[in-house]
């Protein structure tokens, strides 16, 4: 993947990031896994918990360093400390089309998979048909994104979610917030596609579309503010085609039909996702 200039190694000789013109808690520099092992650090993470607020004093000045800021889940499978982050088997999100990457996933080779378009399958994702339905249109943006990313991360720090289990306060280098999975080469949705990147395509388009940021990261666990979401059925269900398409987990191990799923989207400003 394509990469900025990387300040972290800063970090490891100044904690507290004050060339950088940060004031940083304690927290821990994080390597990628053995395969990258002479790579710089990927990402830095504080040592505590998060809290309301953290997101915001943080993260303008993070951003004037070449940091973005992300929570990542301490408590999910050791943290990321113990995922697979392999930056260096990423590809550049740039070099991908979000729309024929959601078409890839949603359109299945007849000959390769023959009977995949079957009565169940027609149930779960009307009112679409095996042909890819195409993007979904872009709602008015009536809040910042960075305002509502920075709600939405005090919301999942308050103490009251059942995830984040531990959410810490991290800092990536990464052009854009849609770039942060690749940026640390998040393994997450590996089960559904192996080069993250892909998915960060689509993470951009919506971030030009819908004003997210990526917010949150577990194990396989992604959580991203939505500043403009979708605010009639039609809409919602043109943006749950391609939620589908980028994460079927959400629809086929959640409310069980397209139309289902996408009355949860309706005026929803955090979107989460799983693979399993």
């Amino acid at each position: 993947m394509a990469t900025l200039p990387n300040p972290l190694p800063k970090l490891a000789s100044d904690p507290s990031g004050r060339s950088l013109g940060l004031r940083l808690p304690p927290g821990r520099l994080v390597d990628a896994t053995a395969a990258d092992a002479s790579a710089e650090p990927v990402l830095w993470h504080a040592e505590k918990a998060a809290a309301p607020g953290n997101w915001t004093a943080l993260g303008g000045r993070a951003r004037r360093a070449g940091l973005l800021p992300v929570l990542v889940d301490l408590g999910d499978r050791g943290g990321p400390e113990s995922w697979d982050l392999t930056p260096a088997e990423v590809s550049y999100p740039g070099d991908h089309d979000a729309e024929e990457v959601l078409a890839d996933f949603w359109e299945v080779d007849e000959e390769e998979d023959e009977g995949y378009w079957d009565d169940e399958t027609a149930e779960l994702l009307a009112p679409f048909g095996p042909d890819w339905p195409g993007l979904a249109s872009s709602p008015s943006l009536t809040v910042d994104p960075d305002t509502c990313a920075a709600h939405v991360a005090d919301a999942l720090t308050d103490g009251t979610r059942s995830w984040p289990e531990k959410p810490s306060l991290a800092l990536v280098p990464a052009r854009r917030s849609a770039d942060i999975p690749a940026a640390v080469g998040w393994s997450g949705p590996l089960n559904h596609e192996n080069d993250v990147a892909r998915l960060c395509a689509v993470l951009r388009s919506w971030e030009d579309r819908f004003g997210i940021r990526v917010v949150a990261l577990g194990f396989d666990l992604l959580a991203v503010s939505v500043a403009a979401p979708p605010t009639t059925a039609e809409e919602a269900e043109a943006v749950a085609a391609e939620h589908f398409a980028f994460c079927p987990d959400n629809i086929t191990q959640g409310p069980g039909s397209l139309r289902a799923y996408a009355k949860e989207l309706i005026g929803e400003r955090t979107w989460y996702f799983w693979w399993d």
